[in-house]
């Protein structure tokens, strides 16, 4: 994946140098003023990108997508709290805009059609607003935004930390560019959990075996219930149905038991499921600045 995700970087710095980008802000679409306090939690949906793939049989180790093609959105969420904004995921890198027609390197094809910069300044709630920033994991598809929110405090799984900034993630230069400003930001790091705001209201849940630090959030919305979100627990819904294995995460026995953990958490709580590159699961929500609460 990773190999994939640099050759795309590669080719979208030469798209990058003749195409202006996709998305522009017309005065009508700038940025009003932030509520500075919401009464009330809100979960916010925003299109961060889309990957469309023509060959599906490295997201199984047992070849049950051999010979498949399929198309993950890629979604990632505001929090919005009395006590705070958390972002959670952060897309696609926005650079990828400047691409209309995405970057193609077989067998992917990435599209970004809106900024995850702009989504948030037409909400009035622009990145340096956003008090907590948190990552389900550290794939490029989950941190190509990061470094807009170095100044929030990063929440992060210990195991995770560990992993996007050892060594070899050093090495990938042009997907540890999307990150890196994070090593120095203000974190708070955890091992199984992490109560966002101390009122049971958002909860981070390590779910590791994608990735050694990968983790899910809960949402306990006021109107719509709880809401899970599963990072790359899961890529599609029939992984949820089969319980299938991606060839390229960490530890496989580490991710079938989080499996478990997930479906006992989802019946325990009556959660909602959203499964994050499931376009089904994105196409069913409200879009920015609409909200669930």
């Amino acid at each position: 994946m990773r190999r994939i995700f640099l050759a795309a970087f590669t080719l979208l710095a030469a798209a990058a140098c003749s195409k202006p980008a996709v998305e522009t802000i017309g005065e009508a679409e700038k940025a009003i003023p932030a509520e500075p306090t919401v009464d009330e939690l809100r979960l916010y949906v925003l299109d961060c990108g889309r990957i469309d793939i023509s060959d599906l049989s490295v997201f199984d180790r047992g070849g049950a997508y051999d010979g498949r093609s399929d198309n993950f959105v890629d979604s990632c969420y505001l929090v919005r709290h009395p006590s705070g904004d958390l972002m959670w995921d952060s897309g696609l890198p926005d650079a990828l805009n400047a691409a209309p027609e995405g970057v193609v390197n077989p067998p992917f094809t990435i599209t970004v059609p809106k900024t995850v910069q702009g989504q948030l300044e037409r909400m009035g709630v622009p990145p340096d607003y956003v008090e907590y920033f948190s990552i389900s994991h550290s794939h490029f598809d989950h941190v190509g935004n990061a470094n807009l929110f170095k100044n929030s405090t990063f929440i992060v799984n210990e195991k995770e930390r560990d992993y996007m900034f050892r060594a070899e993630a050093r090495a990938d230069t042009q997907n540890f560019a999307n990150y890196s400003d994070l090593e120095a930001a203000k974190k708070i790091t955890f091992t199984d959990s992490y109560d966002v705001f101390g009122d049971g209201s958002v909860i981070i849940i390590s779910m590791p075996g994608h990735t050694p630090g990968h983790s899910v959030l809960l949402v306990n919305l006021e109107h719509t219930g709880p809401v899970l979100l599963s990072g790359d627990l899961y890529h599609l819904d029939e992984a949820r149905e089969k319980r299938t294995v991606p060839a390229f995460n960490t530890n496989a026995e580490d991710t079938i038991a989080s499996m478990d953990k997930f479906e006992e958490l989802a019946k325990a709580s009556g959660a909602r499921v959203i499964i994050q590159h499931e376009d089904a699961d994105f196409n069913n929500l409200p879009r920015a600045p609409a909200y669930l609460d």
